[in-house]
């Protein structure tokens, strides 16, 4: 049977070879479409400087402005001690016990229960509750849902998630490079000159490796949640708050009207009732990890924090 500490070392290391596997596929995705360019050394590195410079500039923007970009859309907006106490004193509380500063404290008009975590470090941190979850748990399992939203912000798992999205971002433009090139008629003075395996090899790979690329980083996602389930017990003391409070949102059937596809991965359960994949391949184009799996993993740790 594993402690919280178990479960957090774990994830940890799970995330951190994920990442090492990701680092070693983006290189040699990069290396075949270079070669498939027919470019010489010189001109592969021009090719991947570029690209790393398009995918840096937009997921910069993306780093410093895209909490504003979420709470707008989410239409969020923020509260303080005078208009929700018990709601800021469960934060400000949970802050202390981890060492973090205190979030902007956000409040979205939705009877759907969710929350979510957003901005680029502890210090310009943001945590987002709907009405509905304030609404429908208890305070412990609040308590255990701000001590997860609380761990992404601990954990920085907007910075690691940057970081895996400049990777993404890295592979999805040389593909659309090679491709377009291909379309428009770019290799017809080089092909000659290039290995014809390299040009097979880079095309499957154009085709193939930024489904592998957003597969892996939904993997990545995943193994956050899990962390900061774990994460968040060491706050709480409590697992079985947050176990608590996962089932009660992950049964409720009602969808939340603010989210889309590209916020969804931010929620502490899936806001797309009725969208969660199901089996073991189709699981792999999730946001999140089964519920089944978290709840399980949290009742094993009750009465080892």
């Amino acid at each position: 049977m594993n402690t919280a500490w178990d479960h957090v070392s774990g994830n940890v290391f799970k995330t951190w070879l994920i990442m090492f596997f990701f680092s070693i596929f983006t290189v040699v995705v990069v290396y075949l479409i270079a070669q498939g360019f027919g470019y010489g050394e010189i001109g592969g590195l021009g090719i991947v400087g570029f690209a790393l410079i398009m995918a840096g500039i937009m997921n910069f923007v993306s780093y410093f402005w895209s909490d504003k970009i979420v709470l707008s859309i989410s239409r969020a907006k923020q509260i303080d001690l005078k208009s929700h106490k018990d709601l800021y004193r469960i934060v400000e509380n949970l802050c202390i016990a981890g060492g973090l500063p205190l979030p902007k404290i956000y409040i979205i008009d939705d009877s759907a229960p969710n929350a979510f975590a957003t901005g680029r470090d502890p210090k310009h941190a943001s945590i987002a509750f709907t009405t509905g979850i304030l609404d429908k748990l208890n305070k412990q399992e609040l308590e255990g849902v701000t001590a997860h939203e609380l761990s992404h912000v601990g954990n920085r798992d907007t910075l690691l998630m940057a970081v895996v999205s400049v990777l993404v971002g890295t592979i999805a433009t040389l593909a659309d490079f090679f491709m377009r090139s291909l379309w428009f008629g770019g290799h017809d003075d080089r092909d000659s000159k290039s290995n014809q395996v390299f040009m097979i090899l880079a095309l499957v790979t154009a085709i193939v490796a930024p489904i592998v690329a957003m597969m892996i980083q939904l993997a990545v996602s995943r193994r956050r949640e899990f962390l900061a389930d774990a994460s968040g017990v060491l706050l709480t003391r409590h697992p079985a708050g947050l176990a608590s409070a996962l089932a009660k949102i992950s049964s409720d059937k009602e969808p939340l009207e603010v989210v889309n596809r590209g916020t969804a991965h931010l929620y502490i359960t899936n806001p797309l009732k009725g969208q969660q994949a199901i089996g073991w391949f189709a699981g792999l184009f999730n946001t999140h990890p089964p519920m089944e799996k978290r709840i399980a993993a949290l009742k094993e740790m009750e009465g080892k924090v």
